[in-house]
């Protein structure tokens, strides 16, 4: 079961291509999904005998999951603080912001776009600023280092670069 990522306040920090993303993933469940999933227990029920109907189970199951990710989008959106691009600074890091940074040592750059929780995907450069690389990173300035606990020890970065 998923959760809902807040900040303290209930805020839920989104930019705003994920803020669409997620309105048109509500979208698809909404007007999609729930008919389709209201056409399986319909065909399921038909089958009779509901106590040993897997389909029927199967499509209740699914129905629960629909619905409580309906819920949680809902939610999520209700609480939304979108970023405002034009509004993220550039003198040092926080939510919004797109970092370069260096690993010391091996000269390895990375650039990445701090975002909030419900938002973050490492595979795409989104780090939640909760995650141990944006909690280091919030606040710093170029220059800066930021010593990050991972699986295989202390890594440092040096800032390189901060820009919306």
């Amino acid at each position: 079961m998923e959760t809902i990522d807040t900040d303290s306040k209930g805020d839920v920090f989104l930019t705003e291509a994920g803020r669409k993303k997620l309105t048109a993933e509500l979208d698809e469940l909404k007007n999609v999904k729930r008919k389709e999933v209201a056409e399986r227990l319909k065909n399921a029920i038909s089958y009779g005998d509901l106590m040993e109907n897997s389909e029927y189970d199967d499509a209740k199951n699914e129905q629960a999951r629909v619905e409580h990710r309906i819920d949680q989008i809902e939610t999520m959106l209700s609480r939304a603080k979108v970023i405002d691009r034009r509004h993220v600074k550039t003198k040092e890091i926080g939510v919004g912001s797109l970092v370069e940074i260096k690993q010391v040592g091996s000269g390895k750059k990375q650039e990445y776009r701090i975002v909030g929780p419900a938002e973050a995907n490492p595979e795409n450069h989104m780090v939640s600023f909760e995650s141990p690389v944006g909690r280091a990173l919030m606040g710093l300035k170029v220059g800066d280092t930021a010593m990050v606990s991972a699986p295989a020890g202390q890594i440092k970065y040096r800032v390189i670069s901060i820009k919306r």
